[in-house]
């Protein structure tokens, strides 16, 4: 399913839909976050500056991304 139709569905009314929906847009969110990280630490940007681009603290970046990428 494309983006704009995740979006689509998970203003559905009926629940199944929209719920099925919210997950597979959280799990498209958490990939592309995962791949703009490395790219940001590709090219070296600190772990600080990807926590205040992304509106979290160093740490929690930090912790959830250090094991999928280098550094």
């Amino acid at each position: 399913m494309e983006v704009a139709d995740l979006a689509k569905a998970a203003a559905d009314h009926d629940p199944g839909v929209g719920l099925a929906a919210v997950a597979a847009l959280r799990a498209l969110l958490e990939e592309l976050e995962a791949m703009h990280v490395s790219n940001a630490r590709a090219r070296g940007w600190s772990w600080e500056r990807i926590a205040d681009a992304l509106g979290v603290k160093r740490q929690t970046t930090h912790r959830k991304h250090a094991r999928r990428t280098k550094g």
